[in-house]
């Protein structure tokens, strides 16, 4: 009887076992359009599901579905095309945890091979085998492409047809990158065999081998060591099975990949230390549970909010699958946060909501005075959007106010087209207001907002790489312009860059500034204006006047000559003052 019962004792502790192990391998409710694909399901079965994904999105530019491709560690052989608000993850402690053979890729999504409107995708943390031996990545603004390793080569566009600007960090790529066509381009900590190709603007920060020459010819702004960042935090499964989270550890003076010997340095929290929004989740309900110590981690949808997501404690991290997107309804806030150390916001669309908000998203109140310098507050692949869903307003998008803050690409974006556009529909005054100080910028694209797309009233701010097109739409002259400047000198338009009187530090490097006006007599005096201060620098700017309308008559202040329409002519100044 004893040893039946010691039997039976060890039969239900290995079940018991069994069990637990099947719960840690189910995922987590993440929703309907988050798909964990394992190395054991045929790959027939994978293939379908992507291509089911891809015919929604492949065209779907202002379309409402969201969708995350998660691959758990193991190797693949499908072909991944990556369209509209899809993010496609691997969920490796290291990129080297999964390997996809075959192809992914993002194409044009216009025609005549143009990437000027591939937006809103993701490639991140997985590495790919490329059949033919290179994988296409012809994207434009809002496209992360984070902790990649391509066992080849990447190529920036498709087929040399126009692409207007993107982004990489933490990648490494076997073989050559090839910009070719690309306007605009920043690579942050990356490193690759070889780097061909140069347009108009193309920033290295932090990078291994980046290509040889400088500025103006080629366009080329290389920074040896990039001053203090910390990685994105990625979702990732271990070897038990138990979904956690990465933070990766701030890095100081760095250069090249975090995971060169491994998993990132940094910490992991459970995901069981996470709240898990879906869109019908109300903002009192995620503030309830943010409140309670959770973090957030919002599964991919549009999430329509009748007020403000708080986040008020320390180290609070609210990260976004599938580009899930913020949509404020009654003209509030879609996300503030307090100045507290180490909040980390990463992985969201902020979508402008019909009735206007003073502020889309707020770092700190204002006023906010705490030093963050030991643990700064980061925010990662954070997009805003006014229109071109339907009708958006806000006067301000982002306004930072807290100390120390790290911004790690962004793209502020007033539509210039689709639905809702227009100078009296869709507007907003400002996409960018930063108040704090010590405020660092990696990877900048803000546009087309109606006065100042970025105004810097902090000491000691620092942006790499800054990307802006100036408002298409203004009607006339009248309605665009600043006024008289310190000097009473008559000010057509609104600076793009404008750093305050008062700021006695700054720097940036990297800018290009263009114009698309629509109307004709209408022009922009100034691209950038910043106080003559031996502590406030500018680095390699450029600005072009595109189409056939309109000029940019200098570059900073009163310094470079103009950018004309008609003729062609761009401007390119290496330093100021």
């Amino acid at each position: 009887m004893a040893a039946m019962t010691a039997r039976r004792n060890i039969l239900l502790t290995a079940a018991l076992l069994a069990a637990a192990r099947t719960a840690l391998s189910q995922p987590p409710d993440l929703g309907p359009n988050v798909f964990v694909f394992n190395p054991s399901m045929p790959a027939t079965a994978i293939q379908q599901q992507i291509d089911k994904v891809y015919a929604i999105e492949q065209h779907s530019e202002f379309g409402p579905a969201r969708y995350a491709l998660l691959f758990l560690p193991g190797s693949y052989k499908v072909d991944v095309p990556i369209g509209f608000y899809t993010q496609v993850l691997g969920l490796g402690a290291t990129p080297d945890s999964v390997r996809i053979t075959g192809n992914v890729h993002a194409d044009a999504s216009l025609p005549r091979n143009n990437a000027t409107c591939t937006f809103w995708r993701a490639a991140e943390n997985f590495s790919v085998a490329p059949a033919g031996g290179a994988m296409q990545w012809a994207v434009s603004q809002a496209a992360p492409f984070r902790r990649m390793h391509i066992y080849g080569n990447l190529v920036l566009h498709q087929n040399h047809g126009w692409a207007s600007g993107g982004w990489m960090s933490d990648d490494l790529i076997d073989g050559n990158v090839d910009s070719g066509s690309q306007q605009q381009w920043i690579a942050r900590n990356s490193r690759w065999g070889t780097w061909t190709g140069a347009n108009w603007n193309m920033v290295f920060v932090g990078d291994v081998n980046p290509p040889a020459g400088e500025w103006p010819s080629p366009p080329y702004t290389r920074i040896a060591t990039v001053p203090v960042v910390r990685e994105k935090p990625f979702l990732f499964v271990d070897t038990h099975g138990s979904y956690l989270v990465r933070i990766p550890a701030l890095r100081r003076n760095s250069s090249g990949i975090t995971w060169q010997d491994g998993i990132t340095p940094g910490r992991t929290i459970p995901l069981s230390r996470f709240f898990i929004a879906h869109p019908a989740d109300t903002a009192a309900a995620i503030n309830m549970q943010l409140a309670a110590g959770k973090n957030l981690l919002l599964t991919p949808g549009i999430y329509e909010l009748t007020g403000p997501i708080r986040v008020t404690r320390p180290n609070t991290v609210v990260l976004g699958l599938g580009f899930a997107t913020l949509k404020p309804v009654n003209g509030t806030a879609a996300l503030t946060t307090a100045d507290v150390d180490g909040v980390i916001a990463a992985g969201l669309l902020i979508d402008a909501g019909p009735v206007e908000s003073p502020v889309l998203v707020e770092v700190g109140p204002a006023g906010s005075r705490a030093n963050h310098a030991r643990n700064p507050i980061c925010f990662d692949d954070i997009f805003f959007r006014v229109g071109g869903a339907g009708v958006g307003r806000a006067q301000v998008d982002l306004r930072i106010n807290s100390n120390d803050t790290i911004i790690d690409h962004t793209w502020v974006w007033r539509a210039d087209h689709g639905s809702g556009v227009g100078w009296d529909l869709n507007t907003s005054a400002n996409g960018l207001v930063v108040n704090g100080n010590r405020v660092t910028a990696y990877g900048l694209f803000v546009e087309h907002h109606q006065q100042y797309q970025v105004v810097w009233n902090g000491n000691s701010g620092r942006t790499y790489f800054y990307q802006s097109e100036i408002p298409y739409d203004p009607p006339d002259q009248s309605s665009y312009s600043s006024g008289p400047d310190r000097n009473g000198h008559a000010i057509d338009g609104w600076a793009s860059y404008k750093v305050a009187d008062g700021v006695s530090t700054h720097e940036a490097w990297g800018l290009g500034i263009y114009s698309v006006f629509r109307h004709p007599n209408v022009e922009l005096t100034r691209a950038i204006e910043a106080p003559v201060e031996p502590g406030v620098r500018f680095h390699h700017m450029i600005t072009i006047a595109l189409d056939n309308l309109g000029q940019i008559s200098h570059v900073i202040d009163d310094a470079g000559a103009a950018a004309t329409a008609r003729p062609h002519v761009a401007q390119k100044l290496a330093e100021f003052p």
